[in-house]
């Protein structure tokens, strides 16, 4: 049955559902505001219908209507991260079944969450400013006032007046342009989605962008600086694409482009519909983290197609999502390939549950919501521990084609609705319905609502690892009189890859001593070394082994760009350094305002900034 109610969210989405949202937006630069007209297609759920509430945040309401009507609206008291309901009365009753257009007149906050606003110096080209949103969790609702919750899918259309220097996207079908013919110096696009889809996957991007075909039904969008680069990097795309749709069925939002944003983009991805974000930290010039791309077009099924139905349920699209990029890997490069990727992110689980503490509520796989922020709550569990269940369960039903197919199935069942864990489990139970008593031993409490590492830790194929490992203990055991015996060729044979698992590995033990570290440096030259994954962990083992020269290189990266996956831990490895705690505020604070909002806020808490001093309040 699904749940009455969303723990992060005001809106009445039991009384009333959107089907279709119609958005008006001129966007300006000067007061970053979006100013805003959104007209929301409401089917009444119940009879003797006479109001409703939708979320917002940080809205200047300016007026409403209910079918051309005007309508009285207040807004409720502010929530510290939910914000304000918006409470609509209609000038009528209606009953079930029924259909009301709810017209918003308003203007977005320029401290609204969902934006950030970048001045030219911010970005690549200097020249022009820039807009990117990031609605994941709850932030759309500081851009659109809607029912900001993953139990409601709606389809939007969308006109955006930009500058006609500049160049807007979206998460939807491109519809066309033409001047803007209240002022010549605009240009309004015009976006379609005609897939249902939840609120926190309207995605909005306005910059000076360029872009470059790479595929029958994808683009790569960004400044011109990064377009060529970004064109090789995910060249690959058509062909993963395909591969998924072999795997969990065909594509469905016709288009799946790439946008590249500027470096303060907190997310390795984020799955916005026909138009995927990406970091430029992706951007090696060696292909090898194209794994980000596999699993945000994994997300074309799960999570986009099948959607948690609030976000204590992450796990149903982060798991399933892991699982089918990990499938992707195995079809692509080989099953060993795949047991070597689920290798790492069962070190990076085990890094989540030290960092939140093993008896911490939020290291369930399915966690209580309850005046809980999700920004908070995010981290690598629902992707990790999400990922070793479907594992397990895949080695007890029979293996990957096997559970592969009940994957796709689910997603068949559930396509263009959302689910929760209760509804995902009930469905394995009948497609397994041979396999009652296996799935019956499986300790469903220790997996779903017990904090910590799973009850049971898979056994993987370590014919990839072995390399990393053996080099690792390597270097581990050596004595100061060792050192001379490490030399280049050491790394020769390892792909990026598994240099990522040597030095995760290396991160893993107590701290080598400085002097290893350094010969490290001397015969593999890793501050050369451009790959960000790699730069990242070679930077955090540097500061645990308390090499001052790597402090600033460590800060260095953490603010030159904002994914919050490097950012935060480079934060914390130079805070826990006591002698270089201060530095490590001080930095902060001096680049907090080019930060992300939940960048910011997040490595605040992290370096236990309060948070007036974090703000600039």
């Amino acid at each position: 049955m699904a749940p009455a109610s969303d723990p992060c969210s005001f809106s009445s989405f039991t009384k009333c559902a959107t089907k279709h949202l119609n958005l008006t937006y001129h966007v300006d630069f000067d007061s970053h505001v979006l100013k805003g007209k959104v007209a929301l297609t409401i089917e009444v759920l119940e009879n003797k219908f006479t109001s409703l509430i939708l979320d917002s945040r940080d809205l200047k309401i300016s007026s409403v209507t209910a079918n051309g009507q005007a309508a009285k609206f207040a807004l409720g008291p502010q929530h510290s991260f939910k914000g304000s309901p918006l409470e609509i009365t209609l000038p009528f009753e209606l009953s079930r079944g029924q259909h009301v257009i709810v017209e918003v007149t308003y203007e977005t906050s320029p401290k609204a969450s969902a934006l950030q606003w970048l001045t030219p110096t911010q970005t690549a080209g200097k020249k022009h400013p820039y807009l990117f949103s990031q609605c994941q969790a709850t932030h759309c609702r500081s851009m659109v006032p809607c029912q900001d919750t993953p139990s409601v899918k709606h389809t939007y259309y969308a006109q955006v007046s930009v500058p006609k220097e500049l160049v807007a996207v979206m998460s939807a079908m491109r519809d066309g342009q033409d001047a803007d013919p209240h002022d010549n110096s605009r240009i309004i696009y015009r976006f379609r989605q005609p897939v249902p889809m939840p609120s926190y996957l309207i995605a909005i991007v306005v910059g000076a962008l360029e872009s470059r075909e790479i595929g029958p039904r994808t683009r790569v969008w960004s400044e011109k600086e990064y377009v060529d680069l970004a064109a090789f990097e995910f060249s690959e795309t058509e062909s993963m694409l395909k591969t998924a749709e072999s795997l969990a069925g065909p594509y469905v939002w016709g288009q799946y482009d790439i946008l590249v944003l500027p470096p303060s983009f907190p997310y390795g991805g984020m799955e916005n519909p026909c138009l995927t974000f990406a970091t430029p930290t992706l951007l090696a010039g060696d292909k090898s983290l194209s794994n980000v791309i596999a699993h945000e077009i994994s997300h074309s099924w799960t999570g986009n197609l099948v959607t948690n139905k609030t976000w204590e349920h992450f796990w149903l699209n982060e798991g399933h999502t892991v699982y089918l990029e990990r499938m992707i890997g195995r079809c692509m490069e080989s099953e060993q390939f795949r047991q070597f990727k689920a290798m790492g992110g069962w070190k990076e689980l085990q890094e989540s549950v030290n960092t939140f503490g093993a008896n911490s509520a939020l290291t369930n796989l399915v966690p209580d919501l309850t005046e809980v922020d999700p920004d908070v709550a995010f981290s690598s569990v629902p992707y990790e521990k999400g990922f070793a269940l479907l594992y397990h369960l895949e080695e007890l039903m029979g293996g990957p084609e096997v559970f592969m197919g009940f994957v796709k199935s689910y997603i068949q069942l559930f396509a263009y609705g959302s689910v929760t864990t209760e509804e995902w489990k009930t469905y394995l139970f009948t497609y397994f319905k041979d396999k009652v008593d296996i799935l019956n031993k499986v300790d469903w409490n220790g997996w779903m609502h017990t904090p910590g590492m799973p009850p049971v830790k898979p056994q993987y194929d370590t014919t990839m690892a072995d390399a990393c490992i053996a080099l690792c203990q390597k270097w581990v055991k050596a004595k100061e009189g060792d050192l001379s015996g490490f030399s280049a060729a050491d790394m020769k044979a390892l792909s990026s890859h598994q240099v990522i698992e040597f030095l995760s590995l290396l991160l893993q033990e107590e701290g080598l001593p400085l002097s290893h570290v350094k010969r490290m440096q001397e015969v593999y030259d890793m501050n050369a070394i451009k790959n960000s994954e790699i730069r990242f962990r070679w930077l955090r083992l540097c500061v645990k082994s308390h090499w001052e020269d790597s402090v600033a290189m460590a800060l260095q990266m953490a603010t030159e760009q904002g994914r919050m996956k490097f950012t935060r831990p480079l934060f914390r490895e130079v805070y826990t350094w006591e002698k270089h705690r201060d530095l490590a505020v001080k930095t902060f604070l001096e680049n907090r305002a080019a930060m992300h909002f939940v960048t910011a806020m997040l490595v605040a808490k992290d370096l236990k900034v309060d948070q007036d001093q974090s703000t600039g309040l």
